[in-house]
């Protein structure tokens, strides 16, 4: 009995493990009048991805828009910074969560991550997300961000960052929950649109955000 109840702990913590590991990945559409994508949460970043399957859920980015188009930069939506003033008051949903880093998870060209203000413990501010558009990096830039934010780059993610681009500088600091994995060219579309000088779009550029069902989800990669 000494033996057993250990090894039937051991099998449970494995079968956990396994589940965990092999757990699906939930995706969501991305819409707006300039085009859509599909969207592919990790579920490395749980908290992350619920407060986002949450919301979707709740339509609450419906009511919202992309309110600042940086192009080779990022493409920002849900509530704007407006919102941190100390003399607002926030609903509910607007909260801070601790941040989930994962050094694997980066800000490669389409990954998808949440905003916040300048707090020292680098929460995410639970309504704002942010899509990466970023530009190319070469070895050298690559070595100076990584000597100036203390960050290590694997050669996986140099490759991807000297060939498709993001925002490396960003890495560590904010969190990444997901990607874009279809419509890639949707993030040229939305930096097309005519902005001021501080990326405001001189157009409301709106968004629908549904979460899609298995079925709806091998639909549209079936379609890639």
């Amino acid at each position: 009995m000494r033996i057993l109840k250990p090894l039937i702990a051991c099998i449970l913590c494995l079968s956990l493990a396994t589940a965990v590991a092999q757990q699906k990945n939930v995706y969501a559409k991305i819409t707006t009048a300039q085009g859509y994508c599909i969207v592919k949460l990790y579920n490395e970043t749980p908290v992350h991805r619920d407060n986002f399957i949450k919301l979707v859920k709740a339509h609450y980015f419906d009511a919202t828009t992309f309110n600042r188009i940086l192009k080779g930069f990022v493409i920002q939506g849900g509530d704007p910074d407006s919102l941190y003033d100390k003399s607002k008051t926030l609903k509910p949903e607007q909260k801070w969560i601790k941040p989930e880093f994962n050094t694997a998870l980066f800000h490669k060209r389409g990954a998808l991550a949440m905003g916040r203000d300048d707090n020292k413990d680098k929460e995410s501010f639970t309504t704002q997300i942010y899509i990466v558009d970023g530009k190319t990096y070469t070895n050298e830039q690559l070595d100076k961000i990584e000597t100036k934010y203390h960050l290590h780059f694997t050669e996986a993610q140099r490759e991807t960052y000297r060939t498709i681009g993001g925002t490396p500088f960003l890495d560590q600091l904010y969190t990444v929950f997901g990607e874009i994995v279809k419509g890639m060219d949707f993030i040229d579309k939305v930096t097309a649109v005519k902005v001021n000088k501080d990326g405001n779009p001189d157009k409301e550029v709106w968004m629908k955000i549904t979460i899609l069902s298995d079925k709806e989800t091998a639909k549209e990669l079936k379609a890639k």
